[in-house]
């Protein structure tokens, strides 16, 4: 898991790019999804966590969102 504070905007794309975060979710409903989710792009900078798979955000406690995610 990496907070989105810890990163400048320059490694966050740098690791997106690279794959290392495909998934973002919020620390404090612990609820993650797809970076491209409209819910996902409104919340706060120090709420938001990254993570490289939905393996990897599941066993840290979190659930999928129902908005971009609940279609699967």
């Amino acid at each position: 898991m990496i907070e989105h504070l810890t990163l400048t905007s320059a490694q966050l794309f740098h690791e997106i790019r690279k794959g290392h975060i495909t998934i973002a979710g919020n620390r404090k409903l612990k609820i993650y999804g797809l970076l491209t989710c409209w819910s996902g792009k409104r919340m706060k900078k120090e709420n938001r966590v990254f993570f490289q798979s939905e393996k990897e955000a599941r066993n840290a406690g979190y659930r999928p969102c129902k908005n971009c995610m609940g279609r699967n």
